[in-house]
C-alpha cells in the first residue's frame, strides 16, 4: 500500500487538503517546464504529504527517455525549494512512474499511454490530470487524440465519480480571435469544467492572500474605493531580459507576454466585487465583471493612455547587458515592446474616477511585482509646521514576489521632545511569520487541479475579455505606427511613462 495513503500525519487535517486517487499525464515531458516546475511541485507535494494515494505519473513526449525517472530526480534535486532531496519521498513517488514516447497526432501514442495508465492504476477507478505543457499549436491535436480513445470522457453529475482534467498552459492564443477558435476547439469535446487554464500568477501566496487580504478583514475593505484612494500601482518587473528568447519576444512582446494575462488577473483580484460565496464560479464571475467595466482604450487614445518602449545596454546588479536589438535572433529594427505603461479606468462605482497605473518590464532595476495603493492626501495638514510633517499619503502595498508580504506606511511621531514625524512602514513577511519557505505556485494550482477545484484558473470568458481590452491597444499601435521609447537597462523604465500620471502622482520606485 502507498505510504501516503496511509500517512498517520494527515490525523487532523481538513478534507479540503485531500485528494482522491490520481494519475497526472505530462504531455510535454522532456521540456523544460517539466523539469523546473512541474517535477518540484509534485515532488514538494509529496514531502508534504498531499499527494492522493496510488498516485501515478506518467510522461509523454516524443524524444527518447530511457533513464526519464533518474533525469527528473536530477532535476528535482536541481530546482526544488526544498533540499537536500529526501529519498523516502523520491522513491514512493518513482514507483508509479512511467513513460511514453509517441508524436501528439498519432493515435498509436494514446494507445500506449492507456495501457501505461491501466497498468499502474491496476483496475482501480482513478481520476486523471492531463498537463499539457506543451506549445500552444499542439493542445488542439493532443485533446482530440484524448477524446478519441477516450482517455477523458463527459463529467459524471455524480460528485463522487472519478474526473478527467485538462490543464492547459499560457498564452492561451494570441489574440482575441485566435482565443476564440482554440476555446472552441476545446469545448468540441471537452466541458468547461474539464478545462483548467492555468496561470501560475494566481498561484502565487500573496495573489490569492489579496481576496482574505479584504474580505475577511473589516478594517480595510471599507477604505477600499475611490472614496478613500487616490490611485493604483500595479507592477510586474523582471531584471532579465529576453534569456535567448529573441525570436519568441519578437512575437510576442510583453504585452502579450505578461498584461494579458499576469497582470490582468492581479487587477481583477485587487479590484473585484465581494463574492457571494468562496464558490468557482462566483469568484470568477465577478472577475470577469471588472474586464468588462475596463474602460476601453482605441484608436488614437492609446497613444495617449500608454507607453511601449525597449531596454537599451546598462547595467543590471552589476554586470554590463547588451540591448534587446542587440539580442539573438532580434530584428535590429524591432518596434516589440520590452517594456509597457498603461493608464487604466474602472467604470463602476466602486472605482470610478480612480486611475489605475500599470507597468511591466524587462531589464528593470529589480524582479519585483506589487500592488500599492496610494490614499487620498488628508483634507486639512493639522502638522504641517512640524519638522517632517510634510503631506505624504498613507500607501498600502501588497508584495507578490520576490518578498511576499504587505506593508502599511504612516506617519508616527519621533521618541522625544517636541513634535517631530517620520513614515514608518508596519511590515508583514510570508517568510518571518510563517517560518518557511512560500509554496510555489505550481504546488498550489496542480494540487488544486487534482482536488477539482478551479476557483485560481481562468474561465474562457475571462481569457476573451483580457483578449478583447488588449486587441485594439496591439491594433492601434500598428495602425498609427507608436513610437517606441528606450530605457537603460537596469533603471524603472523610460521617463514617457511619467506623461501617464495624473499630476502630483509619481511612479514607486520599491
Amino acid at each position: 500500500m502507498n505510504a501516503w495513503e496511509t500517512n498517520p500525519l494527515r490525523e487532523g487535517m481538513p478534507d479540503e487538503r485531500t485528494v482522491k486517487p490520481t494519475a497526472l499525464i505530462i504531455f510535454g515531458a522532456s521540456g523544460d517546464l517539466t523539469r523546473r516546475k512541474i517535477l518540484p511541485a509534485i515532488y514538494n507535494l509529496g514531502l508534504s504529504r498531499l499527494l492522493p494515494g496510488r498516485f501515478a505519473l506518467v510522461g509523454v513526449a516524443r524524444r527518447a527517455k530511457p533513464d526519464f525517472a533518474r533525469e527528473m530526480k536530477e532535476a528535482v534535486a536541481k530546482f526544488s525549494r526544498r533540499k537536500p532531496i529526501d529519498e523516502a519521498t523520491w522513491s514512493e513517488l518513482e514507483k508509479g512512474m512511467a513513460y511514453v514516447q509517441g508524436e501528439f497526432n498519432d493515435p498509436a501514442t494514446y494507445t500506449r499511454l492507456a495501457e501505461e495508465l491501466a497498468r499502474l492504476e491496476r483496475g482501480s477507478n482513478q481520476s486523471r490530470v492531463f498537463y499539457l505543457a506543451v506549445a500552444p499549436s499542439e493542445v488542439p491535436s493532443i485533446v482530440k487524440g484524448l477524446c478519441a480513445a477516450k482517455l477523458v470522457v463527459p463529467p459524471s453529475p455524480d460528485p463522487d465519480a472519478s474526473y478527467q482534467h485538462v490543464v492547459v498552459e499560457k498564452p492561451f492564443g494570441e489574440d482575441l480571435a485566435s482565443a476564440r477558435a482554440l476555446n472552441r476547439e476545446l469545448l468540441a469535446c471537452l466541458d468547461e469544467r474539464q478545462i483548467y487554464r492555468i496561470d501560475h500568477y494566481l498561484g502565487k501566496e500573496t495573489v490569492q492572500n489579496l481576496l482574505v487580504f479584504r474580505f475577511g478583514n473589516t478594517i480595510f475593505e471599507p477604505l477600499w474605493s475611490r472614496n478613500h484612494i487616490s490611485h493604483v500601482q500595479i507592477t510586474v518587473a523582471e531584471d532579465i531580459g529576453v534569456e535567448g528568447r529573441g525570436k519568441f519576444y519578437e512575437q510576442v512582446g510583453i504585452t502579450r507576454d505578461i498584461v494579458q494575462n499576469h497582470a490582468l488577473q492581479i487587477l481583477t483580484m485587487m479590484a473585484m466585487e465581494p463574492p457571494s460565496s468562496w464558490d468557482a464560479n462566483a469568484v470568477r464571475d465577478e472577475k470577469v465583471k471588472v474586464l468588462r467595466a475596463l474602460r476601453p482604450i482605441r484608436g488614437p487614445e492609446v497613444l495617449e493612455r500608454t507607453v511601449r518602449a525597449q531596454y537599451r545596454a546598462g547595467t543590471v546588479r552589476g554586470d554590463k547587458v547588451i540591448g534587446y536589438r542587440e539580442e539573438p535572433d532580434v530584428d535590429p529594427k524591432s518596434k516589440t515592446e520590452t517594456f509597457v505603461a498603461m493608464s487604466l479606468r474602472i467604470d463602476d462605482f466602486r472605482w470610478g474616477g480612480v486611475p489605475f497605473y500599470l507597468r511591466a518590464g524587462k531589464r528593470l532595476a529589480k524582479r519585483h511585482a506589487e500592488v500599492a495603493l496610494h490614499f487620498k492626501p488628508l483634507p486639512h495638514r493639522l502638522f504641517r509646521d512640524a519638522p517632517g510633517g510634510q503631506d505624504e499619503p498613507n500607501v498600502l502595498v501588497v508584495r507578490i514576489q520576490p518578498d511576499e508580504g504587505i506593508s502599511l506606511r504612516f506617519a508616527t511621531k519621533v521618541p522625544g521632545g517636541g513634535m517631530s514625524m517620520r513614515n514608518v512602514a508596519m511590515d508583514f513577511r510570508y517568510g518571518t511569520t510563517f517560518g518557511s519557505s512560500t509554496p510555489e505556485a505550481y504546488e498550489r494550482l496542480i494540487l488544486d487541479a487534482m482536488r477539482a477545484d478551479p476557483t485560481l484558473f481562468t474561465r474562457a470568458d475571462e481569457v476573451e475579455a483580457q483578449w478583447g481590452f488588449i486587441d485594439p491597444i496591439l491594433e492601434a499601435w500598428r495602425k498609427f505606427d507608436a513610437p517606441i521609447a528606450t530605457y537603460e537597462a537596469g533603471s524603472w523604465g523610460p521617463s514617457e511613462a511619467d506623461q501617464l500620471l495624473t499630476p502630483g502622482d509619481s511612479w514607486r520606485c520599491p
